[in-house]
């Protein structure tokens, strides 16, 4: 009540301070004593805005709504004209369930604005909160009539009867009302495309062909993007392109620019196919050097698709086209060389960079060069991978080329040049992968080992269940010729190799027969404990959890100090949560 005693004060505070108190009545759920505040500041100024809206607010709790009708009216004598005066009204009276009287508050208000959409949209909204969606569409229908009569746009509205669909489920509907607010005003897209992307599954068909049928090249702009965000970019990109053409310049290229974005963020190789489609189509309707940078990007996102026959035209283009800006140009043969990798013309990749010179910025040069040593050892052709790392001595190189040496069987070779390396090199993963390398080396210790060499370059040229199988000879032969160290390490790494998520049922079986010889034969080495906590993980992957939990208890109490427990620990917890409580 301090507010009231602030209001007969001899010199009043500012009338947005009591407001604010009152509201702050309001947030602490004092509505009484708000209400008392807002009745106070119009008793002075009766047509203070704020204190009408306060009371609109705190009067229907207390059950004292129809107070506000005198009040609204008083503030109306001051300013008949005042729109939100007007509002206020017809929403009073439709909440008050006085329907003729709204209508007739409704058309005063019309009859003094009549270009004017607000009349209508209270109206019908007040309406629409009364769950009479009829006769609130019948308003709004009414109401774009009456303005279409003045000049208005054939938009008018179209927002209002769109959600109004909305609310009564008709989503065919809503989609026709959104493709003609957005025809009127494109700005409205992004709203309209996020108000309708919820669309129930089994009422999407009939939404895409509304807006498909739609003679507005906005609103079919609408049905493609809908399109795309349900999973059919190849559909939407046939939707799409010919109404981008009917659009005209300086739209088709914020729209092909605005769907080749959202085409990107699906995250697909379809969506990335339509997304080199719409940036091709971009680079036809914008200047230089924008169109040679769109046609870049299309052509990676072409790569990026897997589609490398269709990329590979695009990218030559660009790389001889000497009125392409130089970045561009460095872009497009920066590109060609890894589209012409990654098809497997290893031979053609290699002349392109050699011949691309300058136009190859140095870093990509050095970059590409790796690739194509990776591509060289997956065909086994390590003699070419190695002379194509000639002449480069940065740490990125030494890892390859300690990669070449072993898969050649000279582990001590290969063991020297990741140390050289160092973790550097590459990204994170490859650092992780040259440390477990290294470490098995440790074990096997041995400076030349080819049938190590043979098994590891299988593996790298992607066949598992072959390298699984050389894996297992290497450590018999560590076992029969009287070297045994590394034999449990070897037979580890081929039981994590046949684990392998997606590997199948044949080679699953085959991981746990090698986990189980690990721990049978590794002693207290490190390979013991680490194969059964693999056990226990390919178990829960195939929802034994009594099982992993066995395996993880044994090896907690078997193997206090590995280095592996805290893992265990943690798998254990998580088998532990995978069985359903009694």
């Amino acid at each position: 009540m301090a507010a009231l005693v602030l209001l007969v004060q001899p010199v009043p505070p500012a009338r947005a301070q009591v407001i604010g108190e009152a509201v702050e009545l309001e947030r602490t759920g004092r509505q009484a004593s708000a209400a008392v505040v807002y009745i106070a500041v119009l008793r002075g100024e009766p047509a203070n805005l704020a204190a009408l809206l306060g009371l609109e607010r705190v009067l229907p709790p207390l059950g004292r709504l129809p107070e506000l009708l005198p009040l609204v009216r008083r503030a109306l004598a001051a300013d008949s004209a005042n729109r939100a005066f007007r509002a206020l009204e017809v929403r009073a009276l439709a909440t008050l369930n006085e329907p003729d009287s709204a209508e007739a508050a409704a058309q005063r208000w019309i009859a003094l604005a009549p270009g004017d959409e607000g009349p209508y949209r209270e109206w019908a909204l007040a309406l629409a909160d009364a769950r009479r969606f009829d006769e609130a569409r019948a308003v709004l229908v009414a109401g774009q009539r009456a303005l279409g009569g003045v000049g208005r746009s054939a938009g008018a509205l179209a927002v209002e009867l769109a959600d109004l669909a909305a609310r009564r489920g008709d989503w065919e509907d809503a989609a026709r009302e959104w493709g003609r607010a957005a025809a009127a005003a494109p700005d409205q897209l992004p709203n309209a495309a996020a108000q309708l992307a919820d669309v129930p599954a089994e009422q999407r068909d009939r939404v895409t062909r509304a807006l498909v049928a739609d003679p507005s090249p906005v609103a079919r702009q609408l049905g493609a993007e809908l399109l795309l965000g349900w999973g059919d970019p190849a559909r939407a990109w046939a939707v799409f392109e010919p109404a981008v053409t009917a659009a005209g310049s300086p739209q088709a290229a914020f729209a092909l620019r605005r769907f080749a974005d959202l085409a990107a963020a699906r995250g697909t190789a379809e969506g990335r196919r339509v997304r080199a489609l719409a940036l091709a189509r971009l680079a036809d309707v914008v200047p230089q050097p924008v169109a040679a940078r769109a046609r870049g990007d299309a052509a990676r996102a072409l790569l990026d698709a897997g589609d490398f026959a269709a990329a590979r035209p695009v990218l030559e283009r660009l790389a001889a086209d000497s009125t392409v800006p130089a970045d561009a140009q460095a872009l497009a043969n920066t590109a060609l060389v890894e589209a012409l990798i990654r098809q497997g013309d290893l031979d053609a990749a290699t002349a392109r960079l050699a011949t691309a010179g300058d136009r190859v910025p140095a870093d990509d040069r050095a970059a590409l060069r790796r690739a194509l040593v990776r591509a060289r050892v997956r065909r086994g052709e390590l003699a070419r991978a190695d002379s194509t790392l000639a002449g480069d001595s940065s740490v990125d190189a030494a890892a390859l080329r300690g990669w070449v040496a072993l898969y050649r069987g000279d582990l001590k070779a290969g063991a020297d040049l990741f140390r050289a390396a160092g973790p550097y090199a590459g990204d994170r993963s490859d650092a992780t992968e040259r440390t477990a390398m290294l470490a098995l080396l440790q074990q096997v210790r041995r400076d030349r080992f080819p049938e190590l060499g043979d098994a590891l370059l299988t593996l790298a040229r992607g066949d598992s269940t072959r390298a699984v199988q050389a894996l297992r000879l290497t450590a018999v032969h560590l076992q029969t010729e009287g070297w045994g160290g590394g034999a449990a390490e070897l037979l580890l790494l081929a039981g994590r190799i046949a684990a392998r998520p997606g590997a199948g049922p044949d080679a699953e079986r085959t991981a746990a027969a090698l986990f189980t010889e690990v721990v049978r034969t590794g002693g207290t080495g490190a390979a013991a404990p680490a194969a059964e906590l693999e056990w226990a993980r390919l178990l829960l992957r195939q929802l034994d959890a009594p099982g992993a939990i066995r395996h993880l208890e044994h090896l907690i109490l078997t193997y206090p100090e590995s280095a592996v427990v805290p893992e265990a620990r943690r798998e254990l917890e998580r088998a532990k949560g995978a069985i359903p409580k009694s």
